[in-house]
């Protein structure tokens, strides 16, 4: 069971908030990389090495990239500015995996001239790539697997999901670019996602398996990499258990031994693309109560909105709240946590019982260091907010100033 707490002191955060207004999101930089490190440690077995290629898409920011690239993680990126972002970061080459869909020629062409590794998502993308940039010299096809393997409530049944090959074409795909003269080859799947049932992992792991070894046998294909993909969860409530990654490890170094290596296809290299696991749990975004609203309920209106964190709002997500300098006392409050767009299901919490909240009240949001700020948006002309990274030492470095109004403009003809 997890235990919420904020990793700063109250009167640090008030002293930043002199500077720096709410609302704004704090990555804790010291549990970031100790995370990441406990992360690789636990798949240490994986033959030539195992990375983890962060998903961008949870929390774009080089500065994050530039910390997990110390840390031995590459990164998974589904667009060009993604691409540009690991780019800047100092990630290069086979550091960097583009795992897109319904992908524009200019991703593919930015992805060979970095000479990344590129997973497609559909058989016929391949004319596609081949016209508009050329066959690399590797290449990865991401797997649908249908009916074989459920989903989970975010992510949706595989068969309704517009990601990834059937495993007919993923066979003719292979077949046709071993014809076309590709020599080495990865295999890719994604079916769910915040998944907290660890079999869920070993079990993919073994689909995957299974099904290198059967392609093996029909087309003689060896395999570079298999890659298992993300959809690692976090406890976001508090009666939620951690994920054990060495169970989960254990397990799929288990299935290797007896279906890779027993089937004489050893060595191949395991990676993931774990976003979620590695910073979502070391996010805070920091708000003050503007108003609070009382009503038919009790309605305590922030300084932040769903424009900041919308997951509570197209998910129904949990995500704890500490009112900040209360941790203490009693949960006498039942109330709805909202923001201000002109939006009924802008709401962090609903009938969240919290202690009594005062206007000026600074309430933390926790576990939104994944799918936070890089899901907001401008709705309501709302201007996305800062980013600081909490240094190891205890201070604050901004690593994303707030917009501003001339940055909303900049784009408009007026």
């Amino acid at each position: 069971m997890s235990t919420k707490r904020v990793p700063f002191p109250g009167e640090t955060i008030r002293a930043l908030i002199q500077e720096h207004p709410t609302p704004f999101y704090v990555y804790d930089e010291r549990a970031i990389r100790e995370n990441a490190k406990s992360f690789c440690k636990a798949f240490s077995w994986v033959p030539g090495g195992f990375k983890n290629y962060f998903a961008v898409k949870a929390l774009p920011n080089p500065r994050i990239l530039k910390l997990l690239k110390e840390e031995g993680m590459g990164a998974d990126c589904s667009s060009l500015p993604e691409l540009l972002l690991a780019q800047q970061a100092g990630l290069k080459g086979e550091e960097i995996i583009l795992t897109s869909n319904d992908t524009p020629a200019e991703e593919y062409i930015k992805a060979r001239e970095m000479g990344a590794v590129i997973n497609l998502d559909d058989i016929s993308h391949i004319p596609f790539l081949e016209r508009h940039a050329g066959i690399p010299d590797l290449i990865c096809f991401r797997y649908n697997p249908g009916p074989l393997k459920g989903g989970n409530a975010i992510i949706g049944e595989p068969e309704e999901a517009k990601y990834g090959f059937t495993r007919e074409h993923l066979i003719q795909g292979y077949r046709e670019m071993k014809e076309k003269g590709v020599k080495r080859f990865g295999l890719h799947t994604m079916v769910a996602s915040n998944e907290l049932d660890p079999l869920y992992f070993v079990d993919t792991a073994q689909i995957l398996f299974d099904l290198i070894v059967e392609i093996n046998r029909v087309l003689g294909t060896r395999f570079e990499f298999v890659n298992l993909g993300g959809g690692f969860g976090i406890p976001y409530r508090q009666d939620q258990e951690d994920l054990d990654v060495r169970f989960i490890s254990e397990g799929i170094h288990k299935a290797y031994r007896e279906t890779i290596e027993r089937n004489g296809l050893h060595p191949i290299r395991i990676v993931t693309e774990s976003g979620r696991m590695i910073t979502g749990p070391y996010g805070y975004l920091v708000t003050r109560v503007r108003h609070v609203k009382r009503t038919y309920k009790t309605f305590v209106g922030m300084d932040a909105s769903m424009a900041d964190l919308m997951r509570p709002a197209i998910y129904g997500a949990y995500h704890h709240i500490t009112v900040l300098g209360k941790e203490e006392e009693p949960l006498a409050c039942t109330c709805d946590v909202t923001g201000s767009l002109c939006e009924n299901n802008d709401k962090f919490a609903i009938d969240r019982k919290l202690p009594e909240v005062e206007t000026g009240d600074i309430l933390v949001i926790h576990d939104t260091g994944a799918h936070g700020h890089a899901m907001g948006f401008n709705y309501n002309g709302k201007l996305r907010s800062a980013e600081f990274l909490m240094r190891q030492n205890g201070s604050f470095e901004m690593i994303r100033r707030a917009e501003t109004v001339d940055d909303l403009f900049a784009t408009l003809s007026v």
